[in-house]
């Protein structure tokens, strides 16, 4: 008789879908199992999710995922949770179901609340928390909710009332304990944490009108989450990690060190750059870079630095489902492919604002530079392009705030299956952007390796690293001349961008730009 070989189950709780997997000593991912999600935008500013819709998918895929690694005669011996990062549930103890749409980190509906803090307390958040009062924030949210919607009020008058992020909700189920907790990776999305210290920073909550008994607890990423509920999944193994999706990503392509770059293409593009246990050189150098807690475990910190693009596979999206320029992401890659170049097309894919070169939530998306002469296949290429141009500039922003120099990325996430995409990508950063196998699997198997690597699967992190397998390396095939004139061509145009939106905002004030 074979003998049933060891698992973790990983779940992937993403903001386009949900994904089930498990992960073996190998570091292979296989049982995969996938639910789409649905995100809606009632109005300019506001995104938001179903979040008892989360919950049904992602215990919709555990369960098949399960099935199949029992049929494959693998034992799962744990769960580990990647979800994504600042969006927030508010739910009933008494029913466990969310009063409310989930509000999805995209979401701006309160940008100009937050603007009006933010001269009193910029300066002190980036100190501390390694970010600006920035453009979301989902204690404001659940403020908001708390002062205007009856449900959620009287659900808090009768202390049956929780808040927190996708990892609270999830864990809140999935585990026996039933407590409402959070970790480093994802809190610190929310601006209210204190990197150096972790703790929340209780001022900035209560400027914002934030209930502090509504907190969920503070826990590590590797950390005891309690066993899982068998009476919702049919097993009873521990919950050994729970961290943000990106972080989980970075962990799952063997980016662990100082000066190592990933970049995760979901439903935005997510840049990070590892500092280590020590917090960048120049954090609030640039308003969209963020300080992130990079994972926790053993009571240390490892940091790194975030730039991200909102709307990237989103904006593939829009313009395959809204638009129905092209079938779906694959015929943009593949066109694309055909196009020697854009022949100056640019497209921005800033459907939500903008946040590098600068912070501008209301800038928009843009597509120019055609002509009658323009073809389908270097529109194409032009929206590749845009995302490629995006990331390069996340990575200078990434750098100038790190103080360190990135020699190589690696990327994960669906959209990193295209080599279009990445062959461009090399070309404008000019240097190498590595591909690993199972690269779209990146999150299901960081996570693994978080709740595996204290001995039950690996000793190490180090030790999981090992198990990847590079798939394939982009190096860059146009000279440095090319390069620049191609990212002069693109500053310009978001530059114009810029100056249109805020032109626009001062002629709706009344104000005379200066």
């Amino acid at each position: 008789m074979t003998i049933a070989q060891d698992v973790i189950l990983s779940i992937d709780e993403g903001t386009s879908g949900t994904r089930a997997a498990v992960v073996g000593r190998d570091g292979h991912v296989s049982c995969l199992e996938y639910a789409p999600l649905q995100v809606d935008t009632p109005r300019p500013g506001v995104v938001e999710q179903d979040a008892n819709a989360i919950l049904d998918k992602t215990l919709a895929v555990c369960r098949a995922a399960i099935a199949r690694a029992s049929n494959e005669n693998l034992r799962i011996v744990a769960l580990a949770i990647a979800t994504q990062r600042c969006s927030a549930v508010l739910w009933d103890t008494r029913t466990g179901q969310a009063l409310v749409p989930a509000m999805v980190w995209q979401d701006t509906r309160y940008v100009d609340e937050l603007n009006r803090l933010a001269p009193e307390w910029d300066a002190l958040l980036v100190r501390q928390m390694g970010r600006p009062v920035g453009v979301r924030s989902p204690y404001l949210w659940a403020a908001h909710h708390l002062r205007e919607t009856p449900a959620v009020a009287r659900a808090f008058d009768e202390r049956r009332l929780a808040f927190g992020t996708i990892d609270s909700w999830l864990l809140w189920h999935l585990s026996d304990q039933r407590v409402c907790v959070t970790t480093p990776t994802n809190v610190t999305s929310g601006s209210a944490y204190v990197l150096a210290g972790h703790h929340y920073h209780l001022d900035w909550i209560d400027a914002l009108g934030f209930p502090r008994e509504l907190l969920p607890e503070l826990r590590e990423d590797a950390d005891r989450f309690g066993n899982t509920r068998a009476e919702l999944l049919g097993i009873d193994v521990p919950i050994l990690a729970c961290a943000g999706d990106q972080h989980a990503g970075a962990i799952g392509l063997g980016c662990l060190d100082r000066e190592q770059a990933m970049c995760v293409h979901g439903t935005g593009s997510f840049v990070d750059v590892i500092t280590g246990p020590v917090q960048p050189a120049n954090a609030g150098l640039h308003d969209g870079t963020l300080t992130m807690t990079a994972r926790r475990a053993h009571g240390v910190s490892h940091f790194a630095v975030e730039t991200f693009v909102a709307t990237t596979g989103s904006a593939l999206n829009w313009v395959c489902e809204k638009l129905q320029w092209f079938d779906n992401a694959a015929q943009i890659s593949a066109l694309a492919a055909t196009a020697g170049s854009s022949r100056d097309v640019t497209f921005i894919p800033a459907l939500t604002g903008l946040r590098v070169p600068a912070m501008e939530p209301a800038a928009r998306a843009s597509l120019t530079g055609i002509s009658m002469a323009t073809t389908r296949a270097e529109v194409a290429r032009a929206i590749l392009e845009g995302i490629a141009h995006s990331v390069a500039s996340c990575i200078q922003a990434n750098e100038e705030v790190s103080g360190g120099r990135v020699s190589e990325l690696v990327v994960g996430g669906g959209l990193s299956g295209s080599s279009a995409l990445l062959q461009i990508q090399a070309d404008l950063t000019g240097m190498p952007v590595r591909r690993t196998k199972e690269t779209d699997r990146a999150s299901l198997r960081g996570i693994a390796f978080l709740a595996g690597s204290s001995g039950l699967l690996w000793d190490s992190l180090q030790e999981a690293r090992t198990t990847l397998v590079t798939d394939a390396v982009f190096e860059p095939q146009v000279g440095a001349d090319e390069r620049n004139a191609r990212r002069a061509l693109w500053h310009a145009r978001v530059a114009s961008e810029l100056a249109h939106t805020r032109n626009f905002n001062h002629a709706s004030t009344g104000e005379i730009p200066s």
